[in-house]
């Protein structure tokens, strides 16, 4: 082997050993994706990733106000009067627990399934404080310590 063969390899080898180096600097530079919640209706559905999320750990007193700031850009899906709402959430969700709110309120007692199915009408029923054309379901991971919020629009069609 020739010294300008040797030096070519060489520089080969720096240059591969420069771009792992680099791809794996930025990639711990990015942040870790939240769990996903998705609402199904009939054959619509829309999912989304937390308004705020702490890798599964208890958000404080001013994460969770910012998350009420921010659930007016919640993605939003249109409900019939005589179809299911169905809620899915990723295990890691599950696992802690969640409730199901409905404008701010609570509306499910806490679950560890990653499924739950809600009739369409108690989202728009005087006698669940959810009339109007227009709620907001919100998905709380952990019912006594916060550790996530999912915030979607319930529009009535």
């Amino acid at each position: 082997m020739t010294t300008l063969q040797s030096v070519v390899r060489r520089r080969r080898a720096v240059a591969v050993a420069g771009a792992v180096s680099a791809g794996l600097l930025v990639l711990s530079a990015c942040d870790k994706p939240s769990p996903v919640a998705t609402i199904t209706v009939g054959r619509d559905s829309v999912n989304s990733e937390a308004l705020c999320y702490n890798d599964g750990k208890a958000l404080d007193a001013d994460s969770v106000k910012d998350c009420v700031k921010n659930a007016g850009d919640a993605k939003s899906i249109k409900v019939g009067q005589d179809e299911t709402v169905r809620i899915g959430v990723d295990p890691k969700i599950a696992d802690a627990g969640w409730i199901v709110l409905v404008n701010g309120r609570q509306f499910t007692d806490s679950s560890k399934e990653t499924y739950r199915t809600i009739p369409s009408s108690a989202f728009f029923n005087l006698q669940y404080g959810t009339q109007g054309d227009t709620n907001t379901l919100a998905i709380q991971m952990g019912e006594k310590t916060k550790k996530g919020y999912w915030s979607f629009k319930l529009k009535k069609s």
